[in-house]
């Protein structure tokens, strides 16, 4: 979560001004009786409330009144061309299932992440290994006293820009290797690690990974304090947590937040693309990004990396984080090749439907395809935009983790045996698998 934003709005860290009221202009006394004045105003000024209160029903945007933009209306019975309302005015048609899913699923980011922070190599044999619970629970008090050293804040910095982007991460190994989010240092030409102690390190790049938001920095220290590794496929919804990290800048580094596993899988879709996380109620901000969330026995079960906001409503306590399971994979593969090898992919973005676009365009319990990357088998065989995944290898699919879990049982040049809907119509396709990077670069 970036803070470059903030260097070009200056007044983000300033109070709230409130200017002193200014003290009224003294005024004679008058004998003259006054209530006829005062009734007066009050009639005008309720005169004024209603005219505007009719004004806005009648000619404020529809948006004003639905919350939820996304969610399509029920159709009402009859031709779109006789539909009105009791005043005679005609509605509005609702939006084609299409135009729901492009709303609800932006296109794809195709643009490649780029880091350009100096390239290292991880020496040695490392390899991160997921442990399992021992002992009873810590309070807070015990869990940041043994868990907070272990937690480094990011800086990245651009050449040519003021400013510099700020989050956290976790102390992965004694001889200095880190990790954070790639949505920290992406664009970084430089990082530094600043360590519990204020001690600051510059550090190179071993590797990172776009579609994890997984990367791994490496800076030249020994002894330091490493993080313990859970297992967050033993992770249960209610599971107390917490979140220590770096949130709004260098002011509030070392913050502890506490919370539950509000769920444990999650389908998020950021960029076009859907991550599976975890979501939790811990407070999370812009500079928590990358940081470690622990159970409470210390032991890291996930890496945050974003929240849910709105600029139209206030949102509290939706935080995410990707879990160890996904750490562990990704992690290993970077130390191991400076990038994630032989990791398969379908080459589509998919997405769940909601029940309410079910009811109101007749669809099939499935996932939508929102996009379909160039150079993957999923084109060659014309799968398309707007297609409904209903199955794979004949098994019902509504999440995505539903196909990954198939997916992953293969390797690249397997085929997997899809059935499609598309404008009423069900039909079959075997697709090859290949490998992320050969489509996402």
């Amino acid at each position: 979560m970036s803070n470059e934003s903030w260097y070009q709005n200056e007044g983000w860290y300033e109070p709230l001004r409130r200017p002193e009221p200014a003290k009224p202009a003294p005024q004679e006394k008058k004998k003259k009786k006054t209530w006829p004045w005062v009734l007066g105003i009050m009639l005008l000024s309720l005169a004024i409330v209603i005219g505007l209160s009719l004004a806005l029903r009648e000619d404020a945007p529809e948006e004003l009144f639905l919350p939820e933009l996304q969610r399509p209306h029920s159709a009402e019975r009859g031709d779109a061309e006789d539909r009105s309302d009791k005043s005679g005015s005609k509605k509005s048609d609702k939006p084609s299932y299409r135009e729901f899913f492009d709303a609800l699923y932006p296109a794809d980011s195709t643009e490649t992440v780029t880091v350009k922070i100096p390239r290292g190599t991880a020496e040695g044999n490392f390899r991160l290994e997921l442990q399992s619970a021992e002992g009873g629970e810590m309070s807070l008090q015990q869990l940041y006293e043994r868990c907070a050293p272990s937690v480094v804040g990011i800086s990245g910095y651009v050449q040519g820009k003021i400013g510099y982007s700020w989050g956290s991460g976790v102390i992965l190994s004694a001889d200095g290797l880190i990790i954070t989010n790639t949505h920290v240092i992406e664009g970084c030409d430089r990082a530094t690690v600043k360590l519990y102690d204020d001690t600051e390190y510059e550090a190179v790049l071993i590797g990172a990974d776009s579609i994890s938001d997984i990367a791994v920095l490496k800076i030249e220290a020994s002894g330091l304090p490493a993080a313990a590794f859970g297992d967050s496929t033993n992770l249960t919804v209610g599971q107390p947590v917490a979140a220590i990290g770096n949130p709004l800048g260098e002011e509030f580094r070392m913050t502890l937040t506490d919370g539950i596993i509000s769920a444990i899988s999650r389908d998020i879709n950021y960029k076009g693309r859907t991550m599976t996380l975890m979501q939790t109620n811990a407070a999370l901000n812009e500079g928590n990004s990358g940081g470690p969330l622990f159970n409470r026995h210390g032991q890291v079960i996930g890496i945050t990396n974003m929240k849910m906001m709105s600029a139209e409503s206030s949102i509290e306590g939706i935080g995410f984080a990707i879990p160890t399971s996904t750490v562990l994979t990704v992690v290993n593969g970077i130390l191991r090749d400076g990038k994630v090898m032989g990791r398969v992919s379908i080459g589509i973005t998919i997405g769940p439907i909601p029940d309410s676009a079910i009811a109101d365009y007749d669809l099939p319990q499935g996932l939508y395809i929102a996009s379909v990357s160039a150079g993957s088998d999923a084109a060659a065989k014309g799968l398309q935009i707007g297609d409904i995944l209903t199955a794979v290898n004949g098994q019902a699919v509504t999440t995505t983790k539903e196909v990954a879990d198939i997916k992953d049982q293969f390797g690249v040049g397997d085929e997997l045996l899809f059935t499609i809907w598309r404008e009423g119509e069900t039909f079959e396709v075997s697709v090859a698998l290949v490998d992320t990077n050969d489509v996402y670069g």
